[in-house]
């Protein structure tokens, strides 16, 4: 099927220790997505001193390559991840220029709004 990332990488049952993604952009998003059945894993990112649920169904979209993440031991269940990410190598690779960093403007424009300290411009008759 078609994808925006260039590559997909499958994690079963494995603690993930912290890292940081070497390959990747500073400027892309890492799409991870939780599966499996009744574990109550938790996804850490020390950089911002957090810790977040990382149960069956749960998606987290980081920037790899700025943020250390890792997965802790779980108690129960199975964990299956799916990991969906972009390599710069691939970009530099097919002559692609690498996307700049995502702006909350760009995310407001998307849903309408305007952001903040910009008005909107009143139409001269």
């Amino acid at each position: 099927w078609p994808s925006i990332f260039s590559g997909l990488e499958i994690i079963a049952n494995q603690v993930t220790f912290s890292h940081r993604d070497g390959g990747g952009s500073p400027s892309l998003f890492d799409l991870l997505v939780s599966l499996g059945r009744n574990h109550h894993a938790t996804f850490a990112l020390p950089d911002v001193q957090a810790e977040l649920d990382y149960s069956p169904g749960t998606m987290v979209y980081i920037s790899g390559r700025v943020l250390e993440h890792s997965v802790c031991p779980w108690l129960n269940g199975e964990r299956l991840v799916i990991a969906h990410f972009m390599k710069d190598a691939v970009h530099d690779r097919v002559g692609v220029p690498r996307p700049g960093f995502p702006m909350q403007s760009f995310f407001l424009e998307l849903v309408g709004r305007k952001p903040k300290g910009q008005r909107q411009k009143k139409s001269r008759r």
